[in-house]
């Protein structure tokens, strides 16, 4: 047999589900958390903010734990959460803005790859040359091919990868800890100094990367329907989290072991390169490097499969427009996946014109993801108070899993919650489309109340942003 059932029946286990977690979080964030923590904050209010992120992201991945197993009813994890807890049209807003988040995070990707080649091919600069976009280019319809030959294929070949990224990190790891770790240098940088603020504005200021790199703990609950046993789902999201967890924090501390703050703050990007190439040599440069690669280009191969499978749900709960629902002969949602690669293609193309094409796309995309995240909180919540399924320990777990997503929207400031809304708008005319083309009345007047207050705020975010009255 072939199609659809086929792949169903395929089913990914729970280590592959485990490596859709670990791959789409392990990617890009990690090899520039030295810099990017330094910049903002001392030894001890990393630590904090990792308490912080840590903890909230945590909870978060306990939600979708349980959601997984109390409600096998709904697949496709973040997307159908939104929906069932808050209506189609606050669903369809949750998923195209998830979705929004993976194409842009994918750009950080072939911005990343370039820079790194940059080191030995001048020509790729610092990933916004014009060579750097030809390669990204390349690169970008070259998995397009990949994912187009299988899903779950695709999804095993990115469980290779998690795997093969892990092994320079460890590296990176023990050679700090055995090798190029002060003592002296880490207590130094415990403090920070005056310009960073407190440890509230410094824990404050370090949310948006930490929602970064913990992207992805939701891909396991997005592939939910394709898992061969449903607890599967759960286990892996956890077993994939805490793995993770270790190591964005070895990685980040050991590195205000090595440098002092200001001079890892003043890193370029891959900044994990510059930490292992001051703590044994320029041959630690290189290691990280080659670590990049391997990561990034896995990470791409995840996300692209998470931002294809999110809006072919969409798609199939007649929430977007009927054209995404269409499949090749293997199954593969081709239609969601070509207007993926396409609008993946899009925003590379606008990286040309950005002069800091990472830190703004990273800060970005985590800006986006913050809203889906808040509102499978608040489903969680929901859930966990109904009467068929009340628990008081997941009732805790959800509440704090939904404070701290508010806290995120609190952290996230004023700049790039305007530039979220702008991108949010278009999903009110896909919306529209996909009810139009069912013969439905578009929006209910509770929709239409939540479609006029989100393009007020659209237009307002313009006018903001236009006017300089809030600048990035």
């Amino acid at each position: 047999m072939s199609g659809p059932t086929q792949e169903r029946r395929a089913g990914m286990s729970m280590p592959v589900l485990a490596g859709m977690v670990i791959g789409s979080m392990v990617g890009a964030g990690v090899f520039s958390l030295p810099s990017s923590f330094a910049g903002s904050a001392g030894g001890l209010g990393a630590l904090l903010a990792w308490g912080v992120a840590g903890g909230g992201m945590l909870m978060l991945a306990l939600v979708f734990q349980r959601l997984a197993i109390r409600r096998p009813d709904l697949d496709s994890g973040i997307v159908a959460y939104a929906k069932a807890g808050f209506g189609p049209y606050v669903g369809f807003f949750s998923a195209f803005g998830y979705w929004a988040a993976a194409c842009i995070a994918n750009v950080t990707y072939w911005v990343l790859i370039a820079s790194t080649l940059g080191a030995v091919v001048p020509a790729f600069g610092d990933g916004s040359t014009w060579a750097a976009f030809a390669l990204g280019t390349v690169g970008l319809w070259a998995f397009h091919l990949v994912v187009a030959r299988g899903v779950t294929q695709a999804a095993a070949l990115n469980a290779i990868t998690a795997v093969a990224k892990f092994v320079p990190l460890l590296l990176f790891v023990v050679l700090l800890i055995f090798g190029g770790f002060s003592w002296d240098t880490f207590t130094g940088n415990l403090a920070g100094d005056d310009a960073l603020g407190g440890l509230g504005d410094q824990v404050r200021a370090t949310m948006l990367v930490t929602v970064f790199v913990f992207l992805g703990v939701e891909g396991a609950s997005v592939y939910s329907r394709y898992a061969r046993r449903r607890e599967d789902v759960g286990r892996a999201t956890v077993t994939g989290f805490l793995t993770v967890l270790a190591l964005f924090v070895a990685v980040t501390m050991l590195s205000f072991g090595v440098l002092p703050r200001a001079e890892l703050a003043a890193l370029d990007q891959p900044s994990a390169a510059g930490v292992l190439e001051a703590a044994v040599g320029p041959w630690g440069a290189w290691l990280i490097g080659i670590g990049l690669l391997i990561s990034v280009l896995g990470a791409y191969l995840a996300w692209t499969l998470l931002a294809t499978e999110v809006l072919h749900e969409a798609a199939l709960q007649d929430d977007a427009p009927r054209l995404l629902r269409r499949t090749n002969g293997r199954g593969v949602p081709i239609a969601a996946l070509t207007a993926t690669s396409l609008v993946t293609w899009l925003f590379l193309v606008l990286t040309q014109l950005s002069e800091n094409a990472f830190d703004f796309s990273l800060e970005l995309t985590s800006a986006l993801a913050i809203i889906p995240y808040l509102l499978t909180a608040g489903f969680g919540v929901r859930a966990a108070l109904s009467r068929d399924h009340r628990a008081p320990a997941a009732i805790v777990v959800a509440a704090i899993a939904l404070a701290y997503t508010f806290f995120l929207v609190y952290a996230m400031g004023p700049a790039y919650a305007l530039l979220a809304l702008i991108i949010y708008a278009p999903a009110t005319l896909l919306y529209a489309w996909a009810r139009r083309e069912q013969g439905l009345r578009v929006f209910s007047r509770r929709e239409a109340v939540l479609c006029a207050l989100s393009v007020a705020g659209a237009v307002a975010a313009v006018v903001a942003l236009a006017t300089g009255a809030v600048s990035l």
